[in-house]
C-alpha cells in the first residue's frame, strides 16, 4: 500500500479516517523530505493495514501547513479520529519513526 497524495482540498476528510493518519509535511526541494519518503513508504507497504500514510506538499497546500503552525520541514502529525496526537520535526530513521508510532502500529 502506497503512501497517499493529500492537498488542502481533501485533507479533513483523510484526517477522519477509521484508522491513525499520518501526515507528512514536504516540498519537492526538501533534502531531508527525500531520505524520508521512501522510509515512509515502507512504513506503508509494512503497516498500511493499521496506519494510513499521507504526504502533502506545503509549496501546493499552504493553507493546511498554517493551520497546523508547520514552520520545518519534514513535519510528521499523526492524527487519530481527525485529533493530533503526536508531531515529529525533522527526518528520522525507520527504526526511530517506527518505535514513536509504536502505539498505532
Amino acid at each position: 500500500m502506497a503512501t497517499q497524495t493529500v492537498t488542502d482540498n481533501d485533507f479533513a476528510s483523510v484526517i477522519q479516517s477509521e484508522k491513525p493518519v499520518l501526515i507528512d509535511f514536504w516540498a519537492t526541494w526538501c533534502g531531508p523530505c527525500k531520505m524520508l519518503a521512501p522510509v515512509l513508504e515502507e512504513l506503508s507497504d509494512e503497516h498500511g493495514d493499521k496506519l494510513t500514510i499521507g504526504r502533502l506538499d506545503v509549496d501546493e497546500n499552504p493553507a493546511t501547513a498554517q493551520q497546523y503552525g508547520v514552520m520545518s520541514i519534514p513535519t510528521l502529525i499523526l492524527f487519530k479520529s481527525g485529533k493530533v496526537v503526536k508531531q515529529l520535526v525533522g527526518y528520522r530513521p525507520k527504526n526511530d519513526l517506527v518505535a514513536q508510532l509504536a502505539d498505532v502500529l
